[in-house]
């Protein structure tokens, strides 16, 4: 079942972080079977007063114009010259949240998954829990990859047929790890705050420093 409007509007976006984990991120592929996976890694944007925040300061650009829009919609933005990243968009319209999925386990589609990544070619790729497998969606970019998410995605209703989210599993808060975000030390003191978050032990977080 999608998550309803109401999930993504909420003011409380460090919350809205966690209760992601263990939610589903579905992407029908081209014959429209189902291609999912389960979020176990994310971090918090907090707008205006955020410094790590692309809408820091009340910025608003064509770039970031989906974070001041409707809660429960995508925002896809391009780095280093290689990858997209995955955004949700939350809190009240006018309030630029969003958060960040650094991290997915794949669960529906792995061989579509593997194919886009470019496992297939390489030996023992194909076994399901391979080592290599864990690398398929490890890392903002790398789920992005597998998934196949890209600028067309970004401004996209969660609430639509393209992309969704869907209850999946729930985690206690002892089974939740939480620290500080990564590559991000250009934000000074915001740096150091602890608004990531990730499922303990789980071999699909993109770096696992628990704490």
């Amino acid at each position: 079942m999608k998550l309803t409007r109401q999930f993504y509007l909420r003011n409380d976006t460090l919350s809205i972080a966690r209760e992601l984990l263990g939610k589903l991120i579905v992407i029908p592929d081209d014959s429209g079977g189902r291609v999912s996976a389960m979020i176990v890694e994310t971090e918090a944007y907090l707008g205006v007063t955020d410094r790590a925040a692309h809408s820091y300061g009340g910025r608003r650009t064509a770039r970031n114009e989906v974070m001041y829009g409707m809660p429960g919609h995508v925002y896809v933005f391009f780095v280093y010259g290689m990858y997209y990243q995955f955004n949700v968009v939350c809190g009240p319209v006018d309030t630029p949240h969003a958060i960040l999925i650094r991290g997915v386990e794949p669960v529906e589609g792995i061989e579509k998954m593997r194919e886009r990544r470019g496992f297939l070619s390489e030996p023992g790729a194909v076994a399901t829990g391979s080592k290599r497998d864990k690398n398929l969606t490890s890392g903002p970019g790398k789920l992005c990859i597998a998934m196949a998410i890209d600028k067309n995605l970004n401004g996209e209703d969660l609430l639509g047929t393209r992309v969704w989210l869907e209850d999946h599993r729930s985690f206690t808060g002892n089974e939740i790890a939480v620290g500080k975000r990564i590559g991000i030390d250009y934000a000074g003191e915001d740096a150091e705050k602890p608004w990531r978050f990730w499922v303990k032990g789980n071999e699909f977080v993109s770096q696992n420093r628990e704490r």
